[in-house]
């Protein structure tokens, strides 16, 4: 004898759509990025002790005589002769931490780990988007090195500013750039660039049938077959 055995409701099948499992990657992968970010600073920042190492004393000679990294820190070492309260003379020494720049690695790396790839794709996009962003980083630590200099080394970090070519207007637009706008809109701006197909699919409106916009048809007041009635 044959019945009809009704389904049990917890055996329902559940599908998420493509935004609520990029959601759900990004809560798990933004943390994860911004834990190793954190673990693993004096890595973050080693390509940016590199590129100032040798960036800062090549443009500034006689402003910046080298770049040590101490861990996450920068000192930069100047040309800047100073004397101390026991009038012990000495050479200015900043302190600048990239890591206040370099979270934009931290976020792109999430972005891309929560989005839907293969592990190719992945990596490529990360290959394309972490050197790039290390630059942009370098660019706020350049510049923090220019505002010490500029804003708080007193009048002769100033003075050497100014013998440099920068003017304190132009080292404040490019600190408040390198810190404000370029690790908040570079990483979600290349992300975008990256991942155009993904996001049209989840934003996109569903395919209309086709016909279904065209509205009723006019009538002439004629059959099908062009007789009237």
């Amino acid at each position: 004898m044959d019945a009809d055995v009704p389904q049990c409701e917890g055996l329902v099948r559940m599908s998420l759509s493509p935004l609520r499992q990029f959601v759900l990657g990004a809560a798990l992968w933004l943390p994860m990025a911004f834990f190793l970010w954190a673990v693993l600073s004096s890595a973050v920042v080693w390509p940016v002790a590199r590129a100032t190492s040798v960036l800062l004393p090549a443009a500034w000679p006689d402003m910046v005589e080298s770049v040590q990294q101490s861990g996450a820190v920068l000192e930069v070492t100047t040309q800047l002769a100073t004397t101390g309260p026991d009038g012990r003379k000495g050479v200015l020494v900043l302190t600048v931490t990239p890591l206040i720049y370099a979270w934009c690695l931290a976020l792109y790396a999430g972005l891309v780990m929560a989005t839907p790839l293969d592990a190719r794709g992945r990596l490529r996009q990360l290959a394309i988007g972490l050197p790039l962003l290390w630059l942009t980083t370098t660019w706020g630590a350049v510049f923090d090195v220019l505002k010490l200099l500029a804003f708080d080394a007193g009048p002769l970090g100033a003075a050497a500013v100014e013998r440099a070519g920068w003017a304190r207007d132009g080292v404040a637009l490019g600190y408040q750039f390198g810190y404000l706008i370029l690790p908040a809109v570079t990483p979600v701006a290349l992300w975008v660039l990256q991942n155009r197909g993904f996001l049209e699919r989840l934003v996109g409106a569903p395919v209309e049938p086709a016909g279904a916009g065209e509205g009723p048809r006019q009538t002439d007041g004629t059959s099908r077959t062009g007789e009237r009635p």
